[in-house]
Order: structure tokens, then C-alpha cells, then sequence
């Protein structure tokens, strides 16, 4: 089958759009990337996105308004991107725009995840069967709907003889663990959000650039400083991140208001710029390793990176620097491009939802029970 992914993580740089072709069920699944390309969001879209992220209230019809508006852009993406072929269906995770995790301090104990962009009308403006809202069903089963990837990952990035931690860094980091497929372990396959990805160094970039920058390319900024240690370790006893797996995190709490209170931080240890964006960096790679070591079974043989932060060269020196037992490289090096991961992900979950196969992995997101992913949405005269 020929099917569109559709995605925009947390850091709302643009919509990453992949045409795969893909074959198999679960085991044999198989993939081929046809075409990927990312949309840039229109700045005056992506500033809403990014206002409604950090907790600017809406109308309800200020909310219907920008559901719309994101939902023509992912459209448009998926009819722009069928150049070498035509689609049968997309998967479509649309933008997170609110993210709670589970908890008891609710009446229903039920986490709540809100992605807009809606299905019914991005299979309107294409024409094509839609999948979408993926995450509320994991919810329902009482799981995080975070991260809900893995259950692809352990088909095609696990490795016959070594230990795999597939760890993307998007503006939230997230790892999924697996040990090696030829041994009866598979019980051991673990994954939760490790915390800030992208998010913090891109808010900082943008404060220290005074919006004419959007990110750290390839880290040079960040390189150019020293990473203040005390600061990071201080951090770090922050609850999220002693909190044990499943566990999922955003924007709700790696916000504006948290860089500001480390900005005042690095105020008190009068930082420079470059020194800031180093220690910004250094909280994201200390919070992946310290998270390996507190809940994996045992450290990776590899580390295979995705998202936007894998590109950040700087960022992965310091993890292969931190993680010496382990061979840290990208996805790309297993068969997966790592910039159109996560939107290859969306268009396998749409065709196992179509398959009636359940996409998630309880013991990642902490649902009850394996379930079937994502609302179909028919074009208007489909049948």
C-alpha cells in the first residue's frame, strides 16, 4: 500500500511529510521511503501554534479557526508530496497543542492529549482516507498516548545480536529500548519521553538572537561555550525526571516559564551567551543519560538518533562523550531516514489501523491492553 505520514512535533518547526510504500503486518513489516520533504508552517500560523502551546487562551472559535488552518496545511503538504506516486490512505498525527499525562490529582485518573488538524478535513481537501488522533485511545486504555511509536521501532530498527535504544530529539526527547531480537526478552522493551529535546535550546536561540534565529545550527553556538555542571545537576532533581517510566512530558512543562526560571539561573552564574546555550544543551544530553541509567536493564550497545536534534552536531559529540560503552549514530544508519522517522511512524500506524492490527506498546505508553490507533475519516462519497 501507498501511504502518506503526516507530522509536527513539539517544536512546530514545519510539517514533515513522508510517501512510503509499505508491505507486511508486524514482523514483516517492511518500508520504502518514496519521497519526504518538511513544510515550513507560515510564520503567522506557526507564532498561534507556538502562543496556544504556551498557554494563550482562545475562543472557541478562535480554536475552530486555527483547527482549520492546520489542517489545510496538512493537506496541502500531502497533496504536494504524491509527485512519484499516488496515495491510498494517510496517517496524519496533526499538532499537539496540549499534552497531560495521567494522573491522580484528576477525577478520572486519565491522562488528556489534544491534537489539532482534523482528520475529516484534511480526507475532505484530499480526497484520500485519513487516519488521526492516534493518541486518545492509548489514553482511554488509561496510558500516557506517549510515546507511541515504539511498537514500529521494535520492528525496524531492533538488531539481531545488540541492544538498540532509538532515541529522537524533537522539541520533547522520547527513547524506546530493545534488547537483542534473537534472545526471549522481549518483555525488557522499554521506552518513555526523556524530557527536553529542541524545546529549550530553540526558545533560548531565539531570546539571545532576538528572533532572527531559530535554532542552534549544528550546535556551533552552543560548541563555542562551557556548560555550567552545577547548573544541569540542580536541574535535573527536578520531579519529572525522577519520576520512573511510562512517562510522557511537553511544552506544559518545558515551557517559557521554565527556561525563564533557568535563564534566571545562568543570570545568577552570569553566563555569557554561548556558555547559556551550552548548558541548555548539556541538560538535554545529561537528562537522556542520566534516564538510561536509572531505567534501562542495562546501558545500549547503540544509540540510534532522530529528529530535529540529530542534525545538532554538537549535541551528539556530548552524548557519544557521556555514553562511552555505546556507538551513538543516527537511524539513517539502520535503513530509517531520521529526519522523516516519526512521519513514516504515522503512516504505519494508519495502515495497521486499517489492518485492524493495534499499534501501541503498553509496556511503553502504560495502557491496559494492546489497542487499534487513530478515527478513519472518508472523503465526502467514499465508501
Amino acid at each position: 500500500m501507498i501511504v502518506i505520514g503526516l507530522m509536527s512535533g513539539t517544536s512546530v518547526d514545519g510539517i514533515d511529510a513522508a510517501l512510503i510504500e509499505v508491505s507486511g503486518k508486524e514482523q514483516d513489516l517492511r518500508v520504502k521511503l518514496l519521497n519526504g520533504k518538511t513544510f515550513a508552517y507560515p510564520e503567522e500560523l506557526r507564532t498561534k501554534i507556538l502562543a496556544v502551546c504556551d498557554g494563550r487562551a482562545l475562543t472557541i472559535a478562535e480554536l475552530a479557526a486555527l483547527d482549520d488552518a492546520i489542517a489545510t496545511q496538512f493537506a496541502a503538504a500531502a497533496n504536494k508530496i504524491q509527485s512519484q506516486a499516488t496515495a491510498e490512505l494517510i496517517g496524519s498525527h496533526g499538532q499537539t497543542v496540549y499534552h497531560r499525562p495521567p494522573s491522580t490529582e484528576t477525577d478520572l485518573g486519565l491522562g488528556y492529549s489534544l491534537q489539532l488538524g482534523r482528520g475529516e478535513a484534511i480526507a475532505h481537501l484530499t480526497g484520500i482516507k485519513t487516519i488521526s488522533n492516534f493518541r486518545a485511545v492509548d489514553i482511554a486504555a488509561g496510558g500516557e498516548g506517549a510515546p507511541l511509536v515504539s511498537k514500529i521501532d521494535a520492528y525496524l530498527l531492533s538488531h539481531p545480536t545488540k541492544s538498540r535504544a532509538i532515541q529522537n530529539i524533537g522539541g520533547i526527547g522520547n527513547v524506546a529500548y530493545f534488547p537483542p531480537t534473537t534472545a526471549s526478552n522481549s518483555k525488557k522493551q522499554c521506552g518513555w519521553d526523556t524530557g527536553p529535546g529542541n524545546v529549550l535550546l530553540d526558545m533560548a536561540v531565539s531570546r539571545l538572537s532576538n528572533g532572527t534565529k531559530t535554532y542552534d545550527c549544528n550546535g556551533q553556538w552552543a560548541a563555542q561555550g562551557t556548560p555550567d555542571l552545577q547548573l544541569v545537576s540542580q536541574w535535573l532533581k527536578q520531579d519529572f525526571f525522577q519520576q520512573s517510566p511510562p512517562k510522557s512530558t511537553g511544552r506544559e512543562l518545558f515551557s517559557q516559564d521554565y527556561l525563564e526560571r533557568c535563564w534566571q539561573d545562568m543570570d545568577r552564574a552570569r553566563l555569557k551567551d554561548s556558555d547559556r546555550l551550552a548548558t541548555l544543551t548539556e541538560l538535554t544530553v545529561a537528562s537522556i543519560v542520566q534516564s538510561y541509567r536509572q531505567f534501562l536493564p542495562q546501558m545500549p550497545d547503540e544509540v540510534l538518533l532522530c529528529g530535529g536534534g540529530s542534525r545538532n552536531l554538537y549535541l551528539r559529540q556530548r552524548l557519544q562523550a557521556e555514553l562511552t560503552s555505546a556507538h551513538v549514530n543516527t537511524t539513517d544508519e539502520a535503513g530509517i531516514d531520521g529526519n522523516f522517522k516519526e512521519a513514516i511512524a504515522f503512516a504505519v500506524l494508519a495502515y495497521w489501523r486499517v489492518n485492524s492490527i493495534p499499534g501501541n506498546l503498553p509496556q511503553v505508553t502504560g495502557a491496559s491492553q494492546p489497542v487499534l490507533l487513530g478515527d478513519v475519516h472518508l472523503p465526502y462519497g467514499a465508501v
